[in-house]
């Protein structure tokens, strides 16, 4: 989720103030998004991460303050589309679709399914200072090039921008986060059987419930990506 709103007076909806109160541009995201779906070398990975971004820049630009899954679920039972709902159900459709294509059985695409969308919601998750999610996503998706190239794309793409992101002067936003998320886990769901697919699952739910219980219980939890201080 994105973090704090946006920076000072006149900054545009793609500026930033990041946690040490300096300026910074979110085009890295976009960038990235576009960068790793060309490079996917798959139609169904490249549709989960246009996919992913598309939801991730709709946040960054029309983004609330609310955190959590369920208060974005509860503000959905009222009546209010959040952009966190347009997240959580857009992505999660997305990576169904994606991890239908890419597996043959019915518990693998549900499986392949889930790890794309958990992991483009763990690398949101650690994108709360310059660098982190790109770090991730380097260690992700390393052990992926041993299974397949679909991991490069994420690599190559992040790799790109890193230097800018460590030194503050960009950032990857929600668009940039979700999209290479989803292209990491679109590499770990084309390259692992169901028993790879099962462990990578039950890992990234854990992380997910781990992170909403944080934010139910006052913590940072899901701040994700922005590298803002609420």
């Amino acid at each position: 989720m994105t973090s704090a709103g946006a920076g000072g007076p006149g900054d545009g909806p793609w500026i930033r103030t990041n946690h040490a109160g300096r300026s910074v541009d979110l085009y890295a995201g976009p960038a990235v998004a576009l960068g790793a779906a060309a490079g996917a070398g798959s139609g169904p990975a490249a549709f989960a991460v246009l996919a992913a971004g598309a939801c991730g820049a709709y946040d960054d630009a029309r983004g609330d303050h609310r955190r959590g899954f369920r208060a974005h679920l509860e503000a959905l039972r009222g009546g209010e589309v959040t952009s966190g709902a347009v997240k959580l159900l857009g992505i999660g459709a997305a990576s169904a679709v994606a991890g239908a294509l890419l597996k043959e059985r019915a518990v693998d695409k549900v499986l392949a399914g889930v790890v794309i969308a958990g992991t483009a919601h763990l690398v949101n998750l650690v994108d709360v200072r310059p660098g982190r999610a790109g770090l991730a996503v380097l260690a992700l998706a390393a052990p992926g090039l041993l299974r397949g190239s679909l991991a490069a794309a994420p690599m190559g793409a992040v790799t790109a921008v890193l230097g800018d992101d460590l030194g503050e002067r960009t950032m990857l936003g929600d668009t940039g986060a979700h999209a290479l998320g989803a292209a990491v886990g679109s590499a770990i769901a084309a390259g692992n059987g169901r028993l790879g697919l099962a462990a990578h699952a039950a890992g990234l739910v854990a992380v997910a419930v781990w992170a909403e219980c944080r934010v139910q219980e006052g913590g940072t939890g899901e701040s994700g990506s922005g590298e803002r201080e609420a």
